[in-house]
């Protein structure tokens, strides 16, 4: 049947229009009509291919638009099985002229269709690209997280396919009192049927559901409201707290479609309220369009928070970092919005972008607010393939880094559409896979407890000194959990790094301590990544006193160059001033010990230098001495003369001044602190 009605199509088409196929087809793209724009694009594809079958001239401009646009009008259907043919052809035959967007494409089309070794070069060669230019190239260059990783995620849930699944599609669950609310394509008794030419399905609208005892399963009751539906799309919506007011997405549409000049029709965020007139049902009326709607760009998918103060949705109005992203705005009172002087829109705020840690250049879609997280879909983080879901944890107000909450939640084509109830650990998630019954499937879940998933997480990471960012080794590193007990110590190694052995639960308080003599103790409290792997704890060390400095990891007293007189040893008046700085800082730590190395340069002979260093250190020592610091906390005063030069001015070696000044130094290092 869907081949017959397919030739039916084509056929009528071809006698209907006299213009070109790819112009057709370029208009039916340019209308979202992608089915009926990709039939064309691989007949015109299909009439180049058979002319010339090899293709070796990356100069054939049509050739390659139309391979874009046949990848596209599938890719954007997550069609990824076709979308990866004419991707693959694309990249094969003119990678080196190849726009970044289609690698990325390309990567997601080998994630539809199980690729993941491919697609996971490819992804390292988008980043490659576009490290410069792209905030996903980090997040896709399989440096700190790989595919495998992801695939590695323990299984943290169990899925069922609800059976008011239609072949159609079906998303958009919302919690409402004890019941479900959803979208469905599902033919309306409302209208004559009306085709989306998208995806080739009848319009949305939206319905209710009756949830299980066990919320494993829905039966559909009725459509929601006849009031709130339309001859075209409705879906995603979201609640007030005492849900009398409704939240929802809707086509530009008022009594008649509206399209901006491009002839294309956004989405727009309506509300409406719970009215009981006399002698009747509760119903839905009143419905508003959203003061920050446009005719320009879309505005959809809402989630409230639970206190009822904040509106999270999605656009890709201006301000977007990618091509959808994740807004809030405040929703305000009379009296809060008269105080709020900027506030452009009666009842709200002015949208404010959730920022770089969860938008992408890429898609942030469908998100779900909890008191301890922000779920949400993407296919701008490393993920499976299509839209994966996401979340973000809420630590003081502030969202944490997303993490994907791999398989079986998510799978190789679009995953979505996530709500929670987490006091149970059940929701529903809605997915195109392909082993569901339509289009979009809504899958109820049961999230498991955390005690039943094995998710681990080791630490390592790094210290660094925090103002010349030079790495310390021998740091005494050691990990406490959240309630002050020691579990392990360590030190860092020669390059600064360092790892502990304990292994921890994921999604975990605990504390690491760093400390070292001379440095000031530095304690971090961080919580383990929600994902099987390593947390990296960087940390950065002062020293105790700006006097105090380590080099090559040694900690010595730093003050300014300590002169003599020439072949004297005696304490010159210009000295005192800088010994009396190391008198004071040993007065401030009684516990430290010192010793003190003198050095010469090269000139003169070598007993002689020996000689003259080891009296000027004596004589340095007994000047501190003089200054009331007890005699043993000098461990030793010694002269080595021309033998530790630091540069090559050795004997025979023609030198400048201060080439021969950088060898004459007095060296105060600490013993202990």
């Amino acid at each position: 049947m869907k081949n017959t009605i397919t030739l039916l199509f084509l056929f009528t088409i071809s006698i209907s229009f006299a213009q070109s196929s790819t112009k057709k087809a370029d208009k039916l793209f340019d209308r979202m009509w992608y089915k009926e724009a990709s039939v064309l694009y691989e007949l015109e594809l299909n009439k180049i291919e058979r002319k010339d079958k090899e293709f070796t001239d990356s100069n054939d401009s049509t050739y390659v638009r139309l391979l874009k646009r046949a990848g596209d009008s599938y890719f954007f259907n997550t069609d990824m099985k076709n979308a990866y043919v004419w991707y693959d052809k694309l990249i094969s035959n003119f990678y080196p002229n190849v726009d970044s967007e289609y690698i990325f494409r390309y990567a997601h089309a080998l994630e539809g269709t199980g690729k993941y070794r491919e697609a996971k070069r490819w992804m390292k060669e988008f980043s490659k690209r576009t490290i410069d230019s792209d905030d996903r190239s980090v997040l896709l260059d399989q440096k700190l997280l790989t595919v495998e990783d992801v695939l590695d995620i323990q299984p943290g849930f169990i899925l069922k396919n609800l059976s008011t699944n239609t072949k159609y599609s079906d998303f958009g669950p919302m919690y409402y009192k004890d019941q479900l609310v959803y979208s469905s394509a599902v033919d309306s008794s409302n209208y004559h049927t009306r085709i989306y030419h998208w995806n080739e399905q009848p319009f949305l609208n939206m319905y209710l559901g009756k949830i299980n005892t066990i919320g494993s399963d829905v039966k559909l009751i009725d459509e929601f409201s006849k009031n709130l539906n339309t001859r075209y799309h409705e879906a995603t919506l979201a609640f007030s707290p005492d849900e009398t007011k409704i939240y929802f997405t809707r086509n530009n549409y008022n009594g008649s479609l509206h399209r901006d000049d491009k002839g294309t029709n956004h989405l727009k965020l309506y509300s409406a309220e719970l009215r009981k007139d006399e002698d009747s049902l509760p119903t839905w009326q009143n419905v508003k369009e959203l003061p920050f709607n446009s005719e320009d760009y879309s505005v959809g998918h809402p989630t409230v928070s639970s206190d009822g103060k904040l509106l999270y949705f999605v656009s890709d109005m201006p301000g977007s970092i990618g091509g959808t992203d994740i807004f809030v705005v405040d929703i305000l009172d009379e009296k809060t919005n008269s105080k709020i002087q900027d506030s452009t829109y009666t009842g709200y705020s002015k949208p404010r972008n959730l920022g770089e840690t969860i938008n992408t250049e890429g898609r942030e879609m469908f998100p779900y607010i909890t008191d301890n997280a922000l779920y949400f879909a993407s296919d701008g983080h490393l993920g499976l393939g299509g839209l994966d879901v996401y979340e973000s944890r809420i630590i003081d107000s502030n969202f944490q880094k997303p993490v994907n909450l791999g398989a079986p939640l998510n799978s190789e084509l679009d995953d979505f559409g996530f709500i929670i109830n987490e006091e149970k650990n059940k929701g529903f998630v809605c997915s195109n896979r392909l082993t569901g019954k339509g289009d979009d499937d809504i899958y109820s879940f049961v999230r498991l407890p955390k005690e039943d998933v094995l998710c681990e997480q080791l630490v390592r990471g790094y210290v660094s000194n925090v103002i010349t960012g030079e790495r310390i080794a021998n740091v005494k590193m050691t990990l406490f959990s959240s309630d002050g007990k020691e579990l392990e110590s360590t030190t860092t190694d020669i390059a600064g790094a360092y790892k502990f052995n304990s292994v921890l639960d994921c999604a975990t308080k605990f504390n690491v301590v760093a400390a070292k003599t001379g440095h000031e103790t530095k304690e971090k409290p961080v919580l383990t990544l929600n994902e099987n792997g390593e947390t990296v704890v960087a940390l950065g060390l002062e020293t105790l006193n700006e006097l105090i400095v380590e080099e090559q990891g040694v900690l010595k007293i730093k003050i300014g160059i300590i002169y003599f007189d020439l072949d004297k040893s005696f304490i010159r008046n210009d000295a005192s001033i800088e010994l009396n700085k190391i008198v004071l800082l040993m007065a401030q730590y009684p516990e430290m010990v010192i010793k003190i190395e003198s050095h010469t340069d090269a000139r003169n002979s070598d007993s002689y230098n020996l000689s003259l260093s080891d009296r000027r250190a004596k004589s340095t020592r007994d000047y501190i001495v003089g200054q009331g610091i007890n005699a043993s906390r000098i461990s030793s005063a010694e002269g080595f003369g021309e033998s530790q030069l630091i540069n090559h001015c050795k004997n025979g070696v023609k030198c400048s001044e201060s080439e021969h000044q950088l060898n004459r130094r007095s060296e105060f290092i600490i013993v202990k602190m």
